[in-house]
């Protein structure tokens, strides 16, 4: 079986750190610097995504056993996990299915809900490129802004773009099982599970994923769960906000 590439830096206690739909590990390389000042960072691709390896299936269940082969093969206990978006998905399944392998859980701006499908003109722009078409940087980002005129997701989206081979550009992530499986992304943990450790939910002041309505469901699913909102700061609140949101994991870590 194949194991998740990820880039592991420093000593100390495991801090494991899932990257979100379309994201990879390299988009944490600055905070995770930081924390491997303190810990052993592990920046994990998730299948599909960053430099993991590529599969037709993609669901919860299924990162959630990647991630437990990773932690298998690299022989590591009582992990620190840390996931974004869908990597808190990912890591709030993986700590209710395997709680005895969580030292702390720390999921940023998700909660357990469903969350119906939304990244439909994403997911749009990005299968508008033909790269025998766009052929530079420059004309992929044109050609996504018809579909995304957001020029922060752009950039988002263009760290994925590279080189494939002399003259021939390529997405990073396998667009085509992320659209083929958009459906699962905004799945809810399953009814009736919970994980008893301490936990802490981070949101971002400005973004909608977690609202007072959602603090219920988070209770019932992390009886030991604190919400701390980072502010000035949306859905990528580690990227817009990163002080104050490693100023936050840290305190929780150290408690």
């Amino acid at each position: 079986m194949e194991i998740l590439h990820a880039t592991v830096k420093g000593t100390g206690k495991p801090l494991l750190i899932l990257h979100g739909y379309f994201g990879m590990s390299d988009n944490w390389k600055t905070l995770g610097n930081q924390f491997a000042e303190n810990y052993q960072v592990h920046l994990i691709d998730q299948r599909n995504h960053g430099r993991s390896f590529h599969a037709s299936e993609f669901t919860y269940a299924l990162l959630v056993e990647d991630l437990y082969r990773y932690i298998q093969h690299h022989q590591l206990e009582a992990v620190h996990l840390l996931g974004h978006s869908m990597g808190g998905k990912t890591a709030m399944l993986f700590a209710v299915t395997h709680p005895q392998m969580i030292a702390k859980l720390m999921i940023a701006d998700i909660s357990p809900r469903k969350y119906e499908p939304h990244h439909n003109a994403i997911l749009a722009g990005l299968n508008s490129i033909d790269f025998s078409i766009q052929t530079t940087r420059s004309l992929v980002d044109a050609k996504l802004a018809e579909l995304i005129p957001e020029v922060g997701i752009r950039q988002f989206l263009l760290k994925n773009v590279y080189w494939i081979e002399k003259g021939k550009l390529a997405f990073r992530f396998h667009l085509a099982s992320l659209t083929a499986n958009n459906v699962y992304i905004g799945e809810p943990l399953p009814n009736g599970t919970s994980f008893e450790g301490e936990t802490l939910f981070l949101k971002g002041a400005k973004s909608g994923y977690i609202t007072n309505q959602e603090l219920p469901i988070i209770a019932r699913h992390f009886p030991n769960a604190n919400v701390l909102t980072i502010a000035n700061a949306g859905h990528w609140l580690h990227a817009e906000n990163p002080k104050d949101f490693y100023s936050a994991v840290l305190n929780f870590l150290t408690l």
